[in-house]
């Protein structure tokens, strides 16, 4: 979105350079990734960073107040859902902006989506080496809005996930990582923290104490969890056993805890107002539904990566709805096709990182990830056989 940097990379372009970057990514791991990666980064004008951090800082304005976690006791829809032993901040937040345009026509962001679980931080970092090493990436450029250099980022992540402990004794948590489309985000993690990548199904509980067997065959207790599973998928999978259970009280660290997966989702959607968050209204707390229905879209409170959402939205469908209470009615965000590419114009989102840093107990923007689409909305079977879409990374002046 930055001309000067846009028109110089679409002019210095080659597919060859982009096969060679892929070829590099798949190398790194011995792994090809189940995404598709982006042929371009985005360059972030400074208005749009302004207004990102500010959003940012409204949001979490609203998830730091004394009393959020009352507020969003009714995000736990079963009480199956809900861990032990939560701590008072999440550790890792992600807000997902639409890029729209204001009544100017400058670039400006819309809310689409908001969690409270961790995203591909490490992954992020190692494609912003490969976007720097392939292509001609302008000196002064990060994908760290607020500056940090890859170096403190890391180390931050570090002290964050691993800290004082040793990195033996902490693990990344999930199910049958190595066929998750995230797998590449757990290998580069592991490369970077030394941590062990484990299935749910490989805990082993004594007690109040769980261990994994290692490579050499030993029992290591674990200490502290690096969680990603989405308790979605963990609900769907009965074939999957395993001697721990989520609501066991164990004597581990959660990093971060998985209440927070709920607390801050959509379900916090409705709590929010300003300028960078579209209407949302609990569907049963609606007193009169929108007569502009085609300016909304209908979204399942507790379900995850889009599913079951609807774009096209009727009265009658929302009268078919006998569990209101679990339905989002959301004003739709117009997504702007504001990244020249080198046929038509591709829409963006942005996901912006933030972790909580426990030396001075606040939450810090710390990364960024974009998803570029051609389709009707994002996602890949709206942009199948297009270019220039899938997942990147913004970079920003510094």
């Amino acid at each position: 979105m930055i001309p000067k940097y846009r028109k110089a990379f679409n002019s210095q372009f080659s597919q060859d350079t982009y096969v060679a970057l892929m070829n590099d990514v798949v190398k790194s791991f011995d792994y090809t990734p189940k995404f598709k990666i982006a042929e371009t980064p985005v360059f972030i004008p400074d208005l749009l960073k302004s207004r990102l951090i500010e959003a940012c800082n409204d949001i979490m304005s609203v998830i730091n107040q004394p009393n959020f976690k009352s507020l969003t006791e009714g995000a736990f829809f079963d009480d199956k859902m809900r861990v032990p032993n939560e701590d008072e901040h999440s550790k890792f937040v992600q807000f997902d902006f639409g890029i729209c345009l204001d009544d100017e026509g400058h670039p400006t962001p819309k809310l689409i989506e908001l969690q409270g679980f961790p995203s591909l931080y490490f992954f992020q970092d190692f494609m912003e080496k490969m976007y720097k090493k392939h292509y001609s990436i302008p000196e002064g450029l990060s994908i760290h809005p607020l500056g940090q250099s890859s170096e403190e980022f890391i180390e931050l992540l570090r002290t964050e996930i691993v800290g004082e402990t040793n990195p033996k004794q902490v693990i990344l948590l999930e199910i049958e990582p190595d066929k998750q489309a995230t797998a590449i985000d757990f290998y580069c993690t592991e490369a970077m923290l030394g941590i062990k990548i484990l299935c749910i199904s490989k805990l082993i509980k004594r007690g109040k104490s769980l261990f994994y067997v290692d490579d050499k065959g030993e029992e290591i207790q674990i200490l502290k969890i690096y969680n990603r599973i989405i308790f979605d998928e963990l609900n769907q999978r009965d074939d999957l056993k395993s001697e721990f259970n989520f609501q066991d009280e164990v004597d581990v660290e959660w990093i971060g805890h998985p209440n927070w997966f709920f607390r801050i989702s959509k379900y916090t959607m409705p709590l929010l107002k300003g300028n960078y968050v579209p209407k949302s209204y609990y569907l049963n707390q609606l007193e009169t539904i929108p007569e502009d229905l085609e300016n909304y879209v209908l979204k399942p409170l507790f379900s995850f990566a889009g599913a079951g959402v609807e774009i096209h939205v009727t009265k009658a469908m929302i009268d078919g709805i006998t569990n209101k209470a679990d339905y989002l009615l959301q004003e739709k965000v117009a997504y702007h096709p504001i990244i020249e590419t080198l046929d038509e114009p591709a829409k963006c989102e942005i996901r912006m990182m933030l972790l909580h840093n426990k030396k001075d107990n606040t939450t810090q923007i710390v990364s960024n990830l974009m998803r570029l689409s051609k389709g009707e909305m994002i996602g890949v079977k709206y942009n199948k056989d297009k270019t220039w879409v899938g997942g990147s990374t913004g970079f920003f002046e510094i």
